[in-house]
Formats: structure tokens, sequence, C-alpha cells
């Protein structure tokens, strides 16, 4: 939300048991999952994006020089783009705009909101369910330090299972947060875009116990992703 500096080049085992759901690589023939909803001056469209079961890719090759990069996820409610550190999180900004370039987070659907505490729209798997990644996992980086807006707004940061067990789920900060742990390692921030997290955030989850963490009411979705 996993075990040493190289685990990226050798694990071979998934980081999550994912669920086997029909991939649909071609748009269903039905009307897209949500209609336009348009939240001040966000408008989203439909999507045809569903839980599918996650592109099975090879490991990457761990290649210098690291450098920064440029990702732009399209979205079903506009463009997002960020700006990833991969001088301080190298192995990370890697391995995502490894699975970036090769379609993984195409046609993916953003699974989890939070409305109270920590304020995170999570993102990148692609079975929808929380549960699924690539096959293989990488070590923390550029941890935070504690203390009060540790992830301030619009900071992109990994989602694991515990130590050193990023994969390819990552979640976007629509609020600044005092409340998540200085244990998710953070790979860049939002350059632009950060309305769009606020506006979906917006409108609220789909929990149903009160404490603000559920599905997005509003379906986001990112349609393609690309890392340059």
């Amino acid at each position: 939300m996993k075990v040493k500096a190289v685990v990226l080049a050798i694990a071979t085992s998934l980081i999550f048991v994912a669920p086997v759901i029909a991939d649909t690589k071609t748009p269903a023939p039905h009307a897209p999952t949500t209609t336009t909803v348009k939240s001040g001056p966000v408008a989203c469209k439909g999507t045809y994006a569903v839980g599918h079961q996650a592109k099975d890719l090879a490991i990457p090759k761990i290649k210098k020089p690291f450098k920064n990069k440029v990702f732009t996820f399209n979205t079903n409610c506009g463009q997002i783009v960020i700006a990833a550190d991969g001088v301080k999180a190298p192995l990370t900004v890697l391995s995502m705009a490894y699975l970036a370039n090769n379609g993984f987070f195409d046609q993916t659907l953003c699974h989890r909101l939070t409305t109270k505490g920590i304020y995170v729209i999570q993102c990148g798997d692609p079975t929808a369910s929380g549960r699924g990644g690539p096959k293989w996992q990488v070590p923390d980086e550029n941890l935070p330090v504690a203390g009060p807006n540790a992830y301030p707004a619009g900071t992109v940061a990994m989602a694991n299972s515990g130590p050193n067990t990023s994969g390819s789920q990552f979640f976007f900060l629509y609020a600044d947060n005092s409340v998540l742990g200085s244990n998710y390692t953070i790979w860049g921030h939002v350059t632009k875009g950060l309305e769009i997290l606020k506006a979906v955030a917006a409108q609220g989850s789909n929990n149903s116990n009160g404490d603000g963490d559920g599905g997005p009411n509003q379906t986001f979705a990112i349609e393609r992703a690309v890392a340059r």
C-alpha cells in the first residue's frame, strides 16, 4: 500500500493472489459504466474500464542511470501529470514507468477512496479488488520523516502490505495528511490535475460502515498511462 535492493531483479512470485476475472481489452458493446458528472471545473466521462486480470509482464531489468520522469495518466475525469523522483526512489520509478509504458495501468479503475483521516485515492490494481499487482516487489525508498503533514496534498506514494512489498498499487493524497504512518514510498507529486482528485473525492465513497473508506462514488478510471 515488500527485500533487499535487488528484490526487483530476482523476485518471481506474485505479491498478491489476484482473482481471475475476464480481461476486457475490447470495450463491451454497451454504455460505459458512468455518465458524465460535472463537479465545478471537472467533468467525468463514462468509461469502459472494469476489473480484469493483471497483464503478465516479465520482470524489468534494472538499468542506470536513474532519472526523474514525468508520468501522464489520462483518466475519464481529465489528465493527471506526476513529476516522479527517479533519484530518491529509483527502483520504484523504474518499475512504475515499465508498468505504465507496457499498458499495465490502461483501462484500470481506481478502487479506493478514503474521506476521513488519510485522504487518499488508491489506484494501480487492474483487478480492482485491492489484491492485484505484478509478479515482483520493490523495496521501500524515500520514506518520509515522521511528523505532521508527512504527506502533503499532491503527494504520490506506493501502497504496500508491509515493509518492502510495493508492487503496482499507489495512492494520491488529495489533501494534507497528518495521520498516515511514514512507511510508504513517496515517488512523485502531482503537477497537474489535483483539482480532479479533489472533485472525485468530493463525491464521497460507497462505504456503508461510516469510516469513509470504500470505492469512489464517482467512477474514476485510468484510460491510458505513459512515462517519459
